[in-house]
């Protein structure tokens, strides 16, 4: 009996550690609305459409007025914790408005970000010289993101080449491969 219980409470002690390493939806990108949508093919096709919406990308322009500001987004597919997937393919570009002033260099050109808000119908504008109808959101809350990278080596070790007099050769001294790790957090 004693052991069931013990096994029982190693299991659920080991479930709770895994499931808190997993990424998780922050706090500001949380919404009750069931009929929140995603995709952006999907909010592309009717922009007109009164839609809740979650989408992220890469900040392409900031643009400050009086009472809000303007944030052109190179929009990239999220996944379920909302993080912008670099590994993707961008899908297009929206535009997001926030009510009041937000700093530039917070959400400088090239930083990943989700917003939260509503469509708010669609604007024309360039992208360097081409024409653009820009699907517009109102954002009601936003999500700053970073790529945090690793480089990962790959080394041979000594227990490769098991001679170590001093006539043997320095596999330190060749050339080394490896990989960098790029992940959003």
């Amino acid at each position: 009996m004693n052991m069931t219980r013990l096994l029982r409470f190693v299991i659920v002690g080991c479930a709770s550690l895994i499931l808190l390493g997993c990424s998780s939806l922050p706090d500001t990108l949380k919404t009750d609305n069931p009929n929140l949508v995603t995709d952006y093919q999907v909010w592309q096709s009717a922009p007109q459409a009164e839609y809740a919406l979650r989408l992220g990308g890469v900040i392409a322009a900031v643009t400050n007025f009086p009472q809000q500001t303007r944030i052109e987004v190179v929009n990239l597919p999220i996944n379920a914790s909302g993080k912008p997937d670099i590994n993707q393919e961008p899908n297009g570009r929206f535009v997001a408005y926030i009510k009041g002033f937000a700093d530039p260099v917070a959400l400088s050109e090239g930083r990943l970000v989700t917003f939260l808000g509503a469509a708010n119908g669609s604007e024309k504008g360039q992208v360097g010289q081409f024409d653009y109808d820009f699907p517009v959101m109102d954002a009601s809350q936003y999500h700053l993101w970073r790529i945090e990278e690793r480089v990962i080596v790959n080394d041979v070790g000594s227990y490769m080449y098991p001679c170590r007099d001093v006539h043997c050769r320095n596999i330190h001294s060749s050339t080394r491969q490896g990989r960098v790790i790029q992940e959003v957090r």
